[in-house]
């Protein structure tokens, strides 16, 4: 039954993205993204400040970029944020580990495939979404920091994503670290061949740090994310119990 579910909910989306619909479908399927939206936001509202941690899902417990992105994000969780992914395997099982590791927090936002990929065994907390868009939404919300490891093209889409909106100056100059200066570099190559062609301001190319140095990593999160917006990474909401949130 839940098979059935969320194949039909991948049609759905398949439909809605193959232009115009009628509309009563076109509004119907608006409701269910904003009932998306709604149940993200209860699930999510007092996790706190997090840093969110981009990367594949395919690197295994006991590959070298496992575990530096299991190390990197304890270091990160100690500082007091919340770390968040994308709530699946590799990197993502590997962001969650680290956190729990150390007694930090740590939670996901889970995408519902045909597949069916599964939340990993160390988070807090988590969401189901079924659109894809409405996930990269919540991973840049809750966000004060990001962290691109070693990933594909979902890891290079949440990337640009959120230096489009920084670039843009859609959300706050929050720090973005690229880790592993050699499985980047041919990306940082083209990013300075757009510099080079004008396609891109100058000083853009500052708007990130590309590193192989946890603690650098770590230095760079503290003062452009903690020093610079004052943040005091707490849980800053109490829950309503007469809404039944938790």
């Amino acid at each position: 039954m839940a098979e059935t579910a969320i194949k039909k909910s991948a049609k759905s989306e398949i439909k809605f993205l193959s232009g115009p619909q009628n509309r009563w479908k076109e509004f119907t399927f608006s409701l269910n993204v904003l009932l998306e939206f709604i149940k993200a936001f209860r699930a999510l509202h007092f996790v706190g400040p997090c840093v969110t941690v981009f990367g594949s899902a395919r690197f295994k417990d006991g590959h070298p970029y496992y575990e530096q992105a299991e190390e990197l994000s304890g270091r990160i969780a100690e500082l007091g944020f919340t770390i968040m992914t994308g709530g699946g395997p590799g990197i993502m099982e590997a962001a969650n580990k680290g956190a729990k590791a150390v007694g930090g927090r740590s939670v996901g936002c889970n995408i519902v495939l045909p597949m069916e990929q599964k939340p990993n065994p160390y988070l807090d907390k988590w969401v189901n979404i079924k659109y894809f868009f409405v996930r990269k939404t919540l991973l840049i919300k809750y966000s004060f920091a990001f962290v691109v490891m070693p990933g594909g093209f979902g890891t290079l889409d949440e990337y640009f994503e959120a230096l489009t909106l920084i670039q843009t100056r859609k959300i706050s100059e929050f720090p973005i670290v690229i880790f592993d200066t050699e499985y980047h570099k041919d990306l940082i190559a083209h990013i300075n061949r757009l510099k080079a062609e004008g396609t891109i301001s100058p000083g853009d190319e500052n708007l990130f740090l590309v590193t192989d140095s946890i603690d650098e990593a770590v230095a760079y999160i503290q003062k452009n994310s903690i020093a610079k917006f004052n943040l005091q990474p707490e849980k800053p909401y109490r829950p309503f119990k007469w809404l039944f949130e938790k």
